[in-house]
């Protein structure tokens, strides 16, 4: 429990300026009318969307809210606060299956531009996986960097998990083919790769991955797949913008959202799974191997609202 309690005051900490971009003004709003009328409306919706919740995330937050506040005949607009932080929660339902890859032999892309976080985040989750007492083996198909292939080796010595790589300008098909048949010969229960992305040259992208896709499909057939795409939070909009790219070469399973201690735009967690349909199923607040976890919606939101 210590753990948890221990991440969620970090994430309060963490979500500091979103909530300055977003709850004060909110709050100004809900103190600054005396009736909920149109104005009111209009201006909610200003401040969400200036908050990178993107308009179609906005629109449907507000007509939940119109309703709930229609049916309920809300009068206040400050008894509307608790109503419009349900309606965010319910933009963001993970669903039961979200982690389905823990209880079986899985395999895991992890996908991102570089400069996200990417293999930090390999890193991270392989250390996490481990510390659940998982048989946890990393796969350095990031070859297109040096630098990535020394950083997960450090990582993977860090979080005592098995390391597969190959030398700088390796095809990473071959990573993953070795690594698969590692993985197999010595029954771990995840295989973590770390894949390269270079989002402006899409269609080699998309070749490495349907390539490195055919190779487990072929030698790994029964293993469990989880496509995670790691998206810089800071980069507000731009990384819902990425996304919407990268699911167009992969098909994609779930967000990571890393540094979202440096943005006031965090906001953007709640409009990725609205606008995409693809659920954040990891956050990263920080530099630490247990400031990634498990994304929660309502104690993101909750974070988000706390009173400091």
């Amino acid at each position: 429990m210590s753990n948890k309690t221990g991440f969620f005051s970090r994430l309060v900490k963490g979500l500091s300026k979103t909530r300055d971009n977003i709850v004060n003004g909110i709050d100004s709003i809900f103190s600054g009318f005396s009736t909920i009328d149109e104005d009111f409306y209009e201006e909610l919706e200003e401040i969400l969307i200036m908050a990178d919740l993107g308009i179609n995330t906005t629109t449907s937050i507000v007509e939940n809210l119109r309703e709930k506040v229609k049916k309920e005949k809300i009068k206040d607009p400050l008894e509307c606060r608790q109503l419009l932080i349900d309606s965010m929660k319910e933009q963001m339902e993970l669903g039961e299956n979200a982690y389905d890859f823990e209880k079986q032999k899985s395999v895991i892309l992890l996908i991102g531009v570089n400069g996200v976080g990417k293999t930090t985040t390999a890193g991270k989750l392989a250390g996490q996986l481990k510390s659940q007492g998982k048989k946890v083996m990393v796969a350095a198909a990031d070859t297109f960097r040096a630098a990535a292939i020394e950083q997960l080796t450090e990582w993977a010595h860090r979080a005592n998990v098995e390391i597969i790589a190959q030398k700088e300008g390796s095809d990473p098909a071959a990573v993953i083919y070795d690594a698969v048949t590692a993985a197999k010969s010595r029954n771990t229960d995840v295989l973590l790769c770390d894949t390269a992305g270079r989002l402006h040259n899409k269609k080699n992208l998309m070749e490495e991955l349907k390539k490195i896709n055919r190779v487990i499909e072929r030698e790994y057939p029964d293993a469990y797949r989880e496509t995670l795409v790691v998206l810089d939070g800071t980069t507000g909009q731009n990384a819902l913008a990425q996304a919407r790219e990268f699911k167009e070469v992969a098909d994609i399973t779930g967000i990571i959202l890393t540094k979202l201690d440096g943005t006031a735009k965090g906001g953007i967690a709640i409009a990725i799974q609205s606008e995409l349909g693809i659920p954040v199923k990891y956050i990263g607040i920080g530099e630490q191997i247990d400031d990634l976890q498990k994304f929660n919606a309502d104690d993101f939101i909750n974070a988000l609202f706390e009173k400091n």
